[in-house]
């Protein structure tokens, strides 16, 4: 009989903030190229 993989996603909020959060964007060029087309929220 075949393993069945269990649950793998482990939340851990300050991995994700590093990642995704808006000190993140900020370093990349996502919140410039959403300046430069005019978002109004440039982040969630």
């Amino acid at each position: 009989m075949a393993k069945t993989q269990g649950p793998t996603f482990q939340p851990n909020n300050n991995k994700k903030s590093k990642k995704f959060g808006f000190r993140a964007r900020k370093d990349g060029s996502i919140l410039k190229s959403r300046r430069a087309k005019g978002r109004k929220k440039l982040c969630a």
